[in-house]
Formats: structure tokens, C-alpha cells, sequence
């Protein structure tokens, strides 16, 4: 077989071909967030640009393509080289103030901490917008901890157009302390840098931009996937878990009833689970825990504590969901990075021509019913973290679940607005919904989502006046929300006051021209003849 950069359009074409029968013959299922249509004009697209294309370029269409799918484990094989790529000695990671040099190679030590403002004088945000396309992002998530490593190669960069042309030197712009600085960064072909769990591992060669002289807990014997530490001041287990794999010495089983053993032995009034790190593996080996939990003294209101996060992905994935229906664990940190239900479990698909695979997966796992899919598993209380928080060592997100406490939190935003709502006690729901929405801790809690559904389910039992008030309180709080003044024009038309309903289908005109405005207008069109 020739060389991967000598194949003709023509060959590079029949491989095309190939992935796209091969995906509507044995994988259509995966059209679920992409329509048959939409990947076939995508495909048709890549097809024709071909013969103008580099080898690197096609590379990346390809990965474009299958991207396009939307889910983490339905990828192109990029890294195996049968193109070869590059990459640029730097690990970036992405805080709650923007994305910074987490880590670089010793030649680049001065940018260590550095926060990255453009590459190649073009805005972070924009780069940003560009390079999502070629990353299968389940959600923002997902491209916060897998994603922002495609900033790193210049192959990608080109034919996302960040970059004019193929350059192996990148210039970014910089800042540290108010300071802005630029500074470029030569590429090396692509290798394994020292990661451990996305974080970079400093050495002779590398370099970390934390302070070294502590370590906290979160990021203690990585060398591990799993350990524990007693907190006895706060009578408090913790447990870091970052992969659902066996550790040699110890197997999951042995370590969870060795944790057991513990707890129950001693004075422990709380656990605290870290998978915040954990990317999956093997779920059949989720049981022990889950049983271990149930059976123990700590399965109570308060007193488990579950930290997840962008990095919290498929095995891992199966295991939080699981925790969230059998027990009563509180999460606390950011959303996952795999939605709830989600095509794991890949196959290699083998282009013949250029030797490429596309990783196609076909088992669906759904662990929850279908009308509690949603992007992501949300913490009950969010923390996030910002790069000074990373760089002194603090932790949020174990700081908040060592404070919690449950008599004073409200797990469940909805059942307890919908307790007050069926009480009569309508001021006390305006408030207390007002109150939550701008509480930073339930900043990821879908409360337009779920006040939509509500007026949704009274609306078709017909109960509008119920409907108008819990979608007027959607309107108090997402007033620029094409999707809310479209469900008070559908209200409002079914009560007849239908001048009320045309000037709420006109505002979500005036603020959407998506499938939400054309909507609106369909609905605009039928009130024409009331």
C-alpha cells in the first residue's frame, strides 16, 4: 500500500464512500443528533474539496465528519498517525477565568501560568468556535477536558482555519499579572506527553504551573486509580477514584471492602467520593460499590458526598447514574462530560485506502428512562475553579462537600417549588424560584428547561391559568428566551386572547431565526385565519 500522503483524490474518495455506506448500513442508529441528510451533504462536501486538498486536511474533514455524531466515544483515529500530525509541548486546561498553560515542556518554562488570550492574533472565543466542529463533544463539557487538546496541533488548526497555512511554529498571545506578552511555540511531532488524568506530570522535561510544595488530595498518589484518606478533624473518608479499572495489588472489590471495613469501624460521619478525574473502563465493575454504598452506615442524607466533573466520562459515567437512583448521594463540582444515556463501546472501522480507522460505537447504554436523558449528569451543588484557586492548591469542590449540610440545602429546586406551588403559597414560589436561579450553587440546574416542561404539562391538561403563571415566571427570568415567549404565545392562543399570543410570537421572531422562529411563524400564519 502506498504512503497515506501519496493516495490519489480518487483513493482517499472511495474511502469516504466507504465510511458513509458503512454508517447507513450497520450504524444508523447513531442519527440522533444529526439527520441522514445534514451527514450526507457533509460528506458530499468533503468529497468534492478532495483534490484540493492536503493530506492533513482530509485528515481532519474526516474527523469532522464523524465528530458530527455527538458522541465522546465516536471518533476518528487520528492519533494512531497514519497521517502524521504535530503537536505543540503544552498542556492546556480550562478554568472558570479562561484557559491557561496548565503545563509545557522545560524549553517553554517562562509560560508556565500563563493565560492564553489568541493563536495567531485570533481571539481564544473564535478558536474556540472553529476547532468545536472536529471534537466529538457530547457537551461543553466534554470539550473543556477532551477538546482543548486539539488546540495544540497545527495540522488541526490549518484546516479549521485558525491558521492561514500549515505552520510548525505558532505564535499565542499571552497574559500574566496585567502583563501581555506574545511568544512562539515550535511543534514536535506528535507523542505520549506526561499526562496523568489530563493533568501534566512534571519532571526533568516538563514543567507544572501549581505550587509544588503541597499537594491536594484530588491530585495525590496519581500514580494510583484509587486510594483513600481519613480526615479525622472532620470525621470524614475520602476517596479519590479515577479509573474503573482493577488496581494491580488490590481489585476494586477488595479495596471497597477494605474501605468498608473502615467506615464502619471507626468514627466516620462522612464519604467522599472523587471521580471528578475518572474517564471510565470497565462498568461491570461498578457493582462492588454500588452494593458497598447501599449496605453501608454513610447511605444517608448528607452524609455521601460525590464529586464529578469534565472528566467524568462513560464507565465513570454508568457508575454516577447509578449512584443517582439507588442511593443517596449528593454530587457536588461541575457537570459530566457524557450525557446521561449515551452510544458507548466503539468498533474500528478500517478505511482500506489510507489505513485510517473511524470508531464507530454501537451498544446504547441507558441507565436512566428516556425523559431524564439530558446532556449531563448536573452537580446538586456546582463549584468550579479558577486558575489562581488551582495554582495555590485550594479545592472548591471538596471545600464545599466537607461543609455540606443537608438540613440547609435543597437537593431538588423543582419538588420543593412544586410543594410551595401546590400549597397556594404563589409569592413564596416567585421567591424562592428567584432566589435559586441566581444562586451560584445550582448554576447548572436547567431551571428554564424545567419550568418549561411544567407549564408544557399543564398546558395540555388544560389547565392555563396554572400555565400562564409558572411560564410568566419562565419570563421573569429568561426574558430574552425564544423558547419561553413561544410556550406563552401556544398558552395563550388556546385561552383565546390571541393578540397576546401574535405579540409573543413575534417577540421569539425578533429573537430567533432558527427552527424556534420558524416556528413562531407557523404559528403567526395559523392565527391569520381566527
Amino acid at each position: 500500500m502506498p504512503a497515506q500522503e501519496d493516495l490519489t483524490a480518487v483513493q482517499w474518495q472511495q474511502d469516504l464512500a466507504l465510511l458513509k455506506h458503512t454508517v447507513h448500513t450497520d450504524y444508523p442508529f447513531l442519527f440522533k443528533k444529526i439527520t441522514p441528510e445534514d451527514f450526507d451533504r457533509a460528506v458530499t462536501e468533503l468529497d468534492e474539496a478532495i483534490p484540493q486538498l492536503a493530506p492533513h486536511e482530509i485528515l481532519v474533514g474526516l474527523a469532522r465528519i464523524v465528530a458530527s455524531f455527538g458522541y465522546g466515544h465516536t471518533v476518528l483515529g487520528y492519533w494512531e498517525g497514519k497521517i502524521p500530525y504535530h503537536e505543540l509541548p503544552l498542556v492546556f486546561y480550562h478554568y472558570d477565568d479562561g484557559i491557561y498553560l496548565q503545563g509545557v515542556h522545560r524549553d517553554y518554562e517562562q509560560l508556565a501560568g500563563a493565560r492564553l488570550l489568541a493563536i495567531e492574533g485570533m481571539p481564544i472565543a473564535e478558536v474556540l468556535e472553529r476547532m468545536l466542529p472536529v471534537v466529538p463533544a457530547e457537551n461543553e463539557q466534554f470539550t473543556k477536558a477532551y477538546g482543548i487538546h486539539y488546540l495544540t496541533y497545527p495540522e488541526f488548526l490549518h484546516a479549521q482555519g485558525v491558521t492561514g497555512s500549515l505552520k510548525q511554529e505558532i505564535r499565542l498571545s499571552l497574559e500574566r499579572d496585567g502583563k501581555l506578552f506574545e511568544a512562539t511555540v515550535r511543534s514536535v511531532p506528535a507523542e505520549r506527553f506526561p499526562r496523568q488524568y489530563g493533568m501534566v506530570v512534571p519532571g526533568e522535561e516538563w514543567v507544572e504551573s501549581r505550587d509544588l510544595s503541597q499537594t491536594p488530595l484530588y491530585l495525590k498518589n496519581l500514580d494510583k486509580i484509587y486510594y483513600y484518606q481519613y480526615l479525622p478533624e472532620e470525621k470524614t473518608v475520602y476517596v479519590r477514584h479515577s479509573q474503573i479499572q482493577d488496581e494491580e495489588g488490590e481489585d476494586i472489590p477488595a479495596f471497597y471492602d477494605r474501605l468498608f471495613q473502615f467506615i464502619e469501624s471507626h468514627e466516620v460521619d462522612k464519604l467522599i467520593l472523587d471521580v471528578r478525574l475518572n474517564g471510565g473502563g470497565n462498568n461491570y465493575k461498578n457493582k462492588p460499590i454500588i452494593k458497598g454504598i447501599i449496605r453501608s452506615k454513610i447511605d444517608a442524607p448528607g452524609k455521601f458526598m460525590v464529586i464529578i466533573g469534565r472528566r467524568t466520562f462513560s464507565a465513570c459515567m454508568n457508575l454516577v447514574n447509578e449512584l443517582s437512583t439507588y442511593t443517596n448521594a449528593i454530587f457536588i463540582g461541575e457537570p459530566t462530560s457524557e450525557n446521561v444515556n449515551f452510544y458507548g463501546d466503539n468498533r474500528p472501522v478500517t478505511l482500506p485506502n489510507s489505513g485510517i480507522n473511524a470508531y464507530l460505537s454501537f451498544a446504547w447504554w441507558q441507565d436512566k428512562p428516556q425523559w431524564e436523558n439530558a446532556d449531563w449528569l448536573a452537580p446538586h451543588v456546582a463549584t468550579g475553579m479558577t486558575f489562581e484557586q488551582y495554582r495555590s492548591n485550594q479545592d472548591p469542590a471538596l471545600a464545599a462537600a466537607l461543609a455540606f449540610n443537608d438540613s440547609t440545602f435543597i437537593c431538588d429546586p423543582m419538588e420543593h417549588l412544586t410543594k410551595l406551588f401546590m400549597g397556594g403559597d404563589l409569592e413564596a414560589v416567585r421567591k424562592e424560584a428567584a432566589k435559586m436561579v441566581e444562586d451560584p450553587d445550582y448554576r447548572f440546574f436547567d431551571f428554564e428547561g424545567e419550568f418549561d416542561q411544567t407549564a408544557a404539562r399543564l398546558m395540555e391538561s388544560g389547565r392555563l391559568d396554572e400555565a400562564i403563571y409558572v411560564n410568566s415566571l419562565n419570563l421573569e427570568f429568561f426574558p430574552e428566551s425564544p423558547g419561553v415567549w413561544l410556550r406563552q404565545g401556544e398558552i395563550l392562543s388556546l385561552k383565546g386572547d390571541l393578540e397576546g399570543a401574535r405579540a409573543a410570537f413575534e417577540k421569539v421572531q425578533s429573537l430567533a431565526t432558527g427552527s424556534v422562529g420558524k416556528q413562531a411563524g407557523g404559528r403567526l400564519a395559523a392565527l391569520k385565519g381566527r
